[in-house]
């Protein structure tokens, strides 16, 4: 690789290519020239496109010598990012030369150029990144580095950092502060003033000025000017809100521990990576990402989760290793993490010494930094849309100057002043792009937005909700979304001596009896007591309650002669059965994490010395560290019969501890005592079905809009609300898949097990795999077959790492993932969208905010902050809101492709008009021309999106190009139809007997008039037979053409309901008849018209009633056909580029696909094989 080319963030979401320049004077002065004698045009070209003004400013060169650089994005849009290099001189206080940074092998130090003391650095999307000189490249700086071990934590920050060394961090890192300054309105104004289209827009205007053509550039003027304010004010109140959100707490008072063991009160805007922070007992709002290291709390991890549910953290465990801590931890590292805007509500210490946490992350690094850059710099999702589009107007324009060629020949040719040719030939190029389609655009999408608030429906990005009108999978999350949030406690089945029991159910009047079944209920949980009330996981406070006992503190020695410890101690209550016992102490907690899939506690009986653990969690996941003989034989049948009903199945287990060689709490590997556990039972809870889930997802299904489920819960809990929901209908095969890891000599295997439900009909593939139409049967494009995969979150993880040429397969007809983490969710989501398909992400915020900010379309059912990052959120708690979203991004989404389809064929009904009129030296009057831009234009610009969607979901979605067969031909097709009719008006008008191309106030006068008796004054410029003629009929079609584009159905409610536009039709019509058949001379004056026979005029009406009889019927029988298109896709054996499209195809002739009871194995990729070998066991 070049030394003037890197690789920024290689690997992850933000990986962008890094290339060095050097600024040179001379380019410098010559750019300025060019400013000077474009007048600013190249300036704006620069701002447009960054890459042509480092390019023209500077020359490349290394890295290490630039002070510019250039990033390019590697995604699909390829953007270019110009950055500075910042160099700054350290200020330090020892001599240079002598180590201020302790470690290093940290990147701070190795940032640091000697014997200067400079540092260089590039800030790229509020992310600092420093010059390493020894490795050439730049690296992120602001956080503590991946690879320090456990002890490396504890051993070289668990005690401070000196002031000095805090300071100089302090210079490298920056402040730790998440601030996202108000964009100020002037800032705002600019960027969309200096927008292509509005640029091009004043061009326009420019010209429509200097011809005089007043009024309407008046019009548009005003109608740009509100399209711009409430694009400002949107965009000004999201810079608000997100102000509010990243500054919260962002200067508080922390209590800092220096090297010397000096306790220190600063701001929290000066922490650096490293630092020691104590904490208190006070609530505190966390200021930055840290690494607990001694004591434990617990947290509200609200704003990271969406989920207001207190969370222990646990001290990292002071392990001499030299594996890096994250790895040590694996994806329970976050127990270990208090991430930054989370809220300390409990603070516990051990022995004597302090709560510390070391600083971690800073600023933007942050977990809340995260997710505010995610918001700042989402992903652009409509690219090909948007190229499209400019593709597409690029044509237009390229039409235009044809035009531009034959206007300045014609001017030419008739002996036209150079002065005249300009102009009209400017005049005819400003007609190329309609003025109001930048702002009809953003009209149509602040319409839909207002919309959705009426519905509870709130959008950060109304660019968004044309992307909901293409979506053809939606993803479900099960708990809080599908099902409701709270369970009801149904029962406990007992094991004793390897057996089960009796279940016992929950009454009122139904408690247990003392016994490890009660003790692990009680105690096994991560319950608090705050501001009087127990607060916890909703399913721990069902489990708690049903056990009748209480919750309270208690203040003991875990070690005889040890210090006193504050911990938390349940004890029985008024409603519990008698116990032996006056309480029991949690003495530790090792918390619940998704995927570990078990929490575990350590407790003690007060007034008993021995300890015990118990355990609880997936059922599958606890027997696992239980002793095989204490588990039942009928474990796995009793497990399927609650999990098959739909039941939420909870396993527990428990250990006796003795105290003697327990090592200190704080480092206690949970691995070492979850280990030879006795199977204690299973705890059932009820998960209800939301009332509405069931109506909402048949909407889906019948819209033929893929359905999948992606939850943490269990795979057969998720198959059963699955079946009960109606994702996975009554008749259809479900196959789980098992995938293993390799074990020795054992390749990865996955194994494929069938289960057919009974049939209730005869119909049985065309009722699962086809959906009717009303046009007929049509195949569901997302499924293959009748069959539906479902999967566990650790095969999917399987199968993704040593399966992938077979993921995909898969992924067509996956629709349960269970057992899932959020970062699997996530990845799930990108996979599907690899496949082609529009991916709709909806969740209640626990753990999906991931994909909900991956999916094209995220909507969040919790209004916590943590879901900001979600396209949408709805105050609609249930899945409702998904079809009520999907009809509005239909609708919106159509009438962009109307509005943008209309203001096309307007401009070119115009263009050829004007060539028509230039062949005879004239052009329409200004008020002819006001009359169709602002009676009809601005009516459509302004009108076309009041229409409501339409009050079902069609079983197809509208079309998601702008170059498309369809649309294209109609807007050719209205073009050549305007060739025709004008092009006949034109020839017919100078073949009749009363036409005299220089005595124009005659067609009306008797046949034997004496001039002598008339008075004939000079007439106009536009007064003449010929835009007498072509102002109705030009006038007439482009009102046809706004009552054809403005259809309703099937996206849309009719053209009727939207009253407004009627009206205007209607009136537009009444107006166009009144001047065609007046004679009131003034009024013809005024509009620079002149009079004709009658006869001519009906025949004028004749030929645009035939226009529209003909537009009509072309545009809904044949370019709205949707069997016509079809049909003519099968003539011509058109197939789908989709992705999942051509996959589907290849599997329909695979005659061994789905495999069904039978085990494939993974043989190792070789040098000559590009794919993975499978070998088949049946």
């Amino acid at each position: 690789m070049a030394e003037n080319h890197a690789v920024l963030n290689q690997g992850e979401e933000n990986e962008m290519e890094i290339f060095g320049y050097k600024s040179e004077r001379w380019r410098k002065v010559l750019c300025l020239v060019g400013y000077l004698f474009s007048l600013g045009f190249l300036k704006l070209l620069f701002y447009w496109r960054p890459e042509l003004d480092v390019w023209c400013h500077c020359v490349p060169c290394n890295l290490a010598g630039a002070d510019t650089v250039l990033l390019r994005t590697t995604g699909e849009l390829k953007d270019y990012i110009k950055k500075l290099v910042i160099q700054v001189n350290l200020h330090r206080t020892t001599k240079s030369g002598c180590p201020v940074i302790s470690d290093e092998n940290s990147i701070i130090y190795k940032s640091i150029m000697e014997p200067e003391g400079k540092v260089r650095y590039i800030q790229v999307q509020k992310i600092r990144y420093v010059w390493i000189h020894s490795e050439s490249k730049f690296i992120k700086i602001g956080a503590l580095e991946e690879d320090l071990s456990c002890s490396d934590i504890h051993s070289k920050y668990g005690f401070g950092l000196t002031k000095e060394e805090q300071k100089v961090r302090q210079q490298i890192c920056g402040l730790n502060t998440i601030t996202v300054k108000i964009i100020p309105v002037w800032k705002l104004l600019s960027k969309e003033v200096f927008n292509p289209f509005y640029v091009f827009q004043a061009y326009s205007l420019s010209v429509w000025i200097a011809t005089s053509y007043l009024e309407y550039s008046i019009a548009i003027l005003l109608m740009t000017i509100l399209s711009i304010a409430a694009t400002v004010y949107n965009l000004r109140k999201q810079s608000i809100k997100l102000n509010k959100m990243s500054t919260s707490y962002n200067s508080i008072l922390v209590l800092l521990l220096h090297k010397n063991a000096e306790l220190e009160e600063v701001q929290s805007q000066s922490l650096v990576p490293g630092d020691v922070i104590v904490l208190g007992g006070n609530k505190l709002y966390l200021p930055c990402d840290a690494i607990l290291i001694s004591g434990s709390c617990t947290a509200n991890e609200a704003m990271l989760t969406g989920e207001s549910v207190p969370v222990t953290k646990t001290p990292l465990p002071n392990i001499i290793n030299s594996t890096p801590w994250m790895v040590h931890s694996g994806d329970d590292y976050k127990k270990h993490v208090l991430y930054c805007g989370t809220e300390v509500i409990q603070t516990k210490r051990n022995s004597q010494d302090l709560v510390k946490a070391v600083v971690l992350q800073t600023g933007f690094n942050t977990a809340k930094g995260d997710l505010v850059r995610a918001i700042l710099y989402n992903k652009p999702m409509n690219v090909k849309l948007h190229r499209e589009a400019v593709r597409f107007l690029l044509v237009i324009m390229a039409f235009a100057l044809f035009g531009v060629i034959y206007s300045a020949a014609v001017h030419k040719k008739n002996g036209a002043s150079v002065h005249d040719i300009v102009v009209m030939s400017l005049l005819l190029l400003a007609a190329s792009v309609n003025a109001a389609l930048p702002a009809s655009i953003t009209i149509s999408l602040l319409h839909g937005q207002i919309r959705l608030k009426k519905l509870g429906i709130f959008c950060i990005s109304p660019q968004r909700i044309n992307l909901a009108g293409q979506l053809n999978l939606i993803c479900f999350d099960k708990t809080g979304t599908l099902t409701e949030d709270i369970l009801d406690l149904y029962g406990v089945l007992p094991c004793e001596k390897n057996c089960f029991q009796d279940m016992i159910l929950f009454t009122s009047s139904n408690t247990l009896c003392w016994s490890p079944l009660l003790q692990a209920m009680a105690s096994c949980h991560s319950l608090i007591r705050l501001d009087g009330q127990v607060q916890g996981d909703p399913m721990d406070l069902k489990m708690f309650d049903g056990t009748g006992w209480e919750l309270g503190d208690y203040t003991t020695q875990i070690k005889e002669d040890g210090p006193s410890n504050s911990c938390t101690m349940v004890k029985p209550g008024p409603s519990a059965s008698k116990a032996p016992v006056e309480g029991i102490l949690i003495l530790h907690q090792f918390p619940f994490a998704s995927s570990l899939q078990r929490m575990s506690v350590i407790t003690r009986v007060i007034g008993e010395s021995n300890m015990a653990l118990f355990m609880k969690g997936a059922p599958e996941m606890v027997v696992r560290f239980c002793k095989p003989e204490t588990v039942p034989n009928r474990f796995c049948k009793e497990l399927d019969y609650y999990t098959v009903q739909g039941f939420r199945v909870i396993g527990l287990a428990y250990r006796s501890l003795q105290e003697k060689g327990l090592p200190k709490f704080s480092d206690i590997d949970r691995d070492v005592v979850e280990c030879d556990l006795t199977f204690l039972g299973l705890l059932v809870l009820e998960n209800r079905l939301k009332p509405e889930t069931n109506s909402a997802l048949q909407e889906l299904i019948e819209a033929n809009i893929r359905v999948v489920m992606v939850t943490g819960d269990n795979l057969q809990t998720a198959v059963t609300v699955g079946k009960k929901s109606g994702m996975i209908p009554s008749n259809t095969s479900i196959i789980m898949l098992e995938a293993c890891e390799p074990e020795k000599d054992i390749p990865a295997s996955v194994t494929w097990k069938s289960f057919t439900e009974s049939q209730t009909n005869g119909n049985h593939s065309k009722a699962k795999s086809q959906i009717n139409t009303g046009e007929g049967w049509i195949n569901i494009p997302t499924i293959l077959g009748n069959f539906h995969f479902a999967i566990t979150g650790k095969s999917y993880q399987v199968l993704s790492q040593y399966f992938s040429n077979l993921l995909p397969k898969i992924l067509l007809n996956g629709t349960i993932f269970a057992r899932m983490t959020p970062k699997q969710k996530s990845n799930l989501v990108d996979e599907l969208q690899k496949l082609d398909y529009f991916v709709g992400m909806c969740g209640d915020g626990a753990n999906d905010c991931g994909a909900l900010k991956i999916a094209h379309t995220g909507i969040s059912l919790s209004e916590l902050e943590a879901s900001v990052a979600s396209p949408f959120t709805s105050k609609i708690p249930n899945i409702e809101c998904v079809p009520l979203l999907m009809k509005e991004g239909r609708n919106t989404l159509a009438t962009s492709f109307a509005v943008f389809k209309f203001l096309t064929t307007f401009q070119l009904i115009g263009i050829v008009c004007i060539l028509f009129l230039f062949w005879k030296q004239t052009l329409l009057g200004n008020y002819q021309y006001l009359m169709q831009d602002l009676a009809i234009n601005i009516t459509v610009a302004l009108t076309m999106s009041l229409n409501y969607p339409a009050p079902k979901l069609a079983s197809y979605r509208p079309p998601g190009q702008l170059i498309s067969p369809p649309l294209l031909l109609s807007i050719f097709m209205h073009l050549a139809f305007t060739l025709i009719v004008q092009a006949t008006a034109f020839c017919l008008l100078q073949q009749q007997p009363w036409f005299n191309e220089n005595d124009v106030f005659s067609a009306c006068l008797p046949l034997n008039y004496s001039t002598g008796n008339v008075t004939v004054r000079e007439h106009a410029y536009a007064e003449n037979y010929y835009t007498t003629t072509m102002f109705p009929v030009t006038g007439f079609h482009l009102i046809i053409v706004e009552i054809v584009f403005a259809k309703g159905r099937p996206f849309r409610q009719p053209l009727y309901t939207n009253y407004i536009l009627s009206i205007m039709i209607i009136l537009q019509v009444a107006a166009y008849l009144f001047l065609l058949f007046a004679d009131i001379g003034a009024l013809y004056t005024t509009m620079e018209l002149v009079c004709t026979p009658y006869y001519w005029r009906v025949n004028i009406l004749i030929m645009v009633l035939v226009l529209f009889m003909v537009s009509y019927i072309a545009e809904m029988w044949f370019i709205e056909n949707r069997k016509l298109w079809l049909w003519i896709k099968r003539r011509f054996n058109y197939k789908s580029k989709s992705q999942y499209r051509q996959l589907q195809r290849k599997l329909q002739k695979d005659p061994e696909w789905p495999p069904q009871n039978r085990t494939d194995y993974a043989a190792p990729i070789t040098e000559k094989e590009s794919e993975q070998t499978i070998v088949t066991v049946m």
